[in-house]
């Protein structure tokens, strides 16, 4: 199914197609470490679903067994709709990589590299030239396909190894923190390009990703700690699901404005930096309730959980348990949640 006209299916339509990646009691145990706990993960075809959490939680694990690159001690995988034990070579043809670190060869040139991954892959070989094509003006790369790949700058690479990645039309695309080490121009290009791909091609993607304004363009966030998941939800409900909004108000007689708003609207009101607070399920439609008590509003703000606060409500104890084990201050436990896994 190509979705160049209705961009990839969401919703009830994409809750009605097959999983492209289902997981149930994944176990993966190294010597004693139990790396993966009992992982159980439905992802929809045509989602963009986001799999976060802290080093060392089990997400790197997970996914080298999603791509064959491990076997699970227990536990069942299927990617797209093949066993990930039994039909290794299967999966491997249905699903496209894109790690942190560049694999591309930079003395080659694009096209060189693409050929290169159209070989592994066995592509027959009158469909090799009209498909690098095709990712190639995806991508932004057509008028650099003869230039070699030592020549570009970071951004550009990435945008290679995506369109190396999509060359074989996999159903589904890992994206293991593509944008780590580029300029804020570099990710927004390269996310362009993302969306353009989701629109034009028929795939799933899973990404991880440790910039909480990537993960908040999943259509779902599963969050991991410790080789569980613990929260899995959409980024709007998982950010319900951690606090409140807080509606901030000035008004010109604060006194008068609280005993107001909590007999009138039978809200608890706090009082913070000379301002009225008020937490409530949903900010934007309490504050029309506000002016119609007939206050004088000077300002009203609305501020609402982040993804940083859901990650750190759901794995923040366990890293400072974890690192205060190891003997580390808190401050450097806090630093090293932005680090790599």
């Amino acid at each position: 199914m190509t979705l160049t006209a209705l961009g990839t299916p969401s919703g009830e339509a994409a809750a009605d197609r097959p999983p492209a990646v289902e997981v149930t009691g994944l176990v993966k145990t190294f010597d004693e470490v139990e790396a993966v706990r009992g992982i159980d993960l439905s992802v929809r075809g045509g989602e963009l679903f986001g799999f976060l959490g802290p080093n060392g939680a089990g997400k790197s694990t997970t996914i080298k067994i999603l791509c064959t690159l491990l076997r699970p001690t227990a536990g069942t995988a299927r990617v797209a709709g093949f066993d990930v034990v039994r039909d290794r070579t299967e999966v491997r043809r249905h699903i496209g990589l894109v790690f942190q670190e560049t694999t591309l060869d930079d003395h080659l040139t694009a096209e060189q590299n693409l050929r290169f991954h159209a070989d592994i892959y066995g592509m027959p070989r009158a469909e090799v030239r009209p498909r690098i094509d095709v990712v190639l003006e995806m991508v932004g790369l057509t008028d650099r396909r003869a230039s070699l790949v030592r020549t570009f700058s970071g951004g550009m690479k990435r945008r290679l190894e995506i369109a190396r990645g999509l060359l074989h039309s996999p159903r589904v695309l890992f994206l293991d923190e593509p944008t780590i080490g580029l300029d804020p121009e570099s990710r927004a290009s390269l996310w362009r390009y993302v969306d353009r791909l989701r629109a034009e091609e028929d795939i799933t993607v899973f990404l991880t990703t440790h910039y909480m304004d990537e993960a908040e363009r999943c259509d779902r966030i599963a969050i991991v700690d410790a080789g569980r998941i613990g929260a899995l939800d959409t980024p709007s409900a998982l950010k319900a699901s951690v606090g409140h909004d807080r509606v901030r108000v000035v008004t010109t007689d604060d006194d008068a404005a609280e005993a107001l708003v909590r007999e009138r609207l039978g809200v608890e009101t706090e009082r913070e930096g000379g301002a009225l607070v008020v937490l409530t399920p949903d900010g934007e439609q309490f504050v029309p309730r506000l002016f119609e008590l007939g206050l004088t509003v000077r300002s009203v703000s609305v501020s609402r959980p982040t993804l940083d606060d859901v990650f750190l409500a759901y794995t923040g104890a366990r890293m400072a348990d974890r690192q205060a084990a190891a003997g580390r201050s808190p401050m450097v436990a806090a630093m090293s949640r932005g680090g790599r896994r």
